[in-house]
């Protein structure tokens, strides 16, 4: 734990609400950049721009801004063609969050490495053979390596803690919990939820109760724990069931756009004001971290200073 995320804690510790950044990929795409068959980990190689949404998100009032790595294991970039870059573009991707602190001369804002239990996406393939086959590569033991693989290069570049985004997947999450645990950094989570009768987890395959996910993992050391990239209406009870199971600092950020591979629909996307109203709510329901995920933008994070 270095200096200072051990500041930040005595910040969180005060009850203080502490503001996440907002979307990185629908916001690359919002300037220009190109989505592939990775979605938008290639994006980070346009480094000057991933590294001026930073800077727009820590100048909008974000204390915590995450590298743009969800969709960058080696998984994902070895279905997308481009597994040769896997240090390129993590380095990148983990550098234009640095440097961005460092130019905004902020150096108490925090840089969450983010780490997802995210598969090749299903259109990534060119044919059924090619999914299919690979697909029989999904071992456990295929998992925990490009885990490991990408926490620990997480955790040796620079980032102050690891971010466990889109956690779904009863299946994969002791394994990507256990990679997280061994590199040494403070770790968070943020877990995902759709309402069906009740509270599942967004895994559409088969349900699984989405309190029953959260409880799974509760043998593990973490320092927040959170409801992320779901819809808006399933917030607060998804905060209620999290409280009732941990007593951790609550993070909440879902998303506002619809993605469809590799791109986001954002004809629908809430406005900022209309998004401040429904986060005072998460508030008052407990969450303390509050930010966004897809289709969320630097405008959405700035009005967030009125909470």
């Amino acid at each position: 734990m270095n200096h200072r995320y051990k500041k930040f804690l005595e910040v969180l510790r005060s009850g203080d609400t502490i503001l996440l950044d907002g979307a990185t990929g629908s916001e690359l795409e919002n300037r220009g950049i190109k989505m592939d068959n990775s979605w938008c980990a290639t994006a980070s190689l346009e480094f000057d721009i991933l590294k001026q949404i930073h800077k727009d998100y820590i100048n909008a009032g974000a204390k915590i801004i995450t590298t743009n790595t969800y969709a960058s294991n080696r998984m994902i970039l070895e279905v997308a063609g481009v597994e040769e870059k896997f240090e390129e573009i993590n380095l990148a991707a983990i550098n234009a969050a640095i440097q961005a602190r460092e130019e905004c001369g902020q150096d108490d804002v925090l840089v969450a490495g983010s780490l997802s239990h995210q598969i090749p996406y299903e259109d990534a393939f060119r044919s059924q053979e090619e999914k299919d086959k690979y697909i029989k590569k999904l071992t456990p033991e295929y998992f925990q390596k490009s885990f490991d693989e990408l926490a620990f290069f997480l955790a040796d570049n620079g980032c102050d803690f690891i971010l466990l985004e889109l956690m779904y997947r009863p299946d994969r999450i002791d394994i990507i919990f256990d990679s997280a645990s061994k590199v040494g950094l403070p770790v968070w989570a943020g877990f995902s939820a759709r309402n069906k009768d009740g509270l599942i987890a967004l895994t559409t395959d088969y349900e699984y109760s989405f309190k029953k996910m959260i409880s799974n993992v509760k043998h593990h050391r973490l320092d927040a724990v959170g409801i992320m990239h779901c819809d808006m209406s399933v917030m607060e009870e998804s905060i209620k069931e999290l409280k009732e199971i941990y007593d951790l600092p609550i993070m909440a950020y879902p998303e506002v756009a619809v993605f469809n591979f590799p791109h986001y629909d954002m004809s629908n996307v809430i406005q900022p004001n209309d998004y401040l109203i429904e986060a005072k709510k998460w508030k008052d329901a407990g969450a303390q971290i509050i930010g966004g995920c897809c289709g969320t933008t630097v405008e959405h994070i700035k009005v967030l200073n009125k909470l």
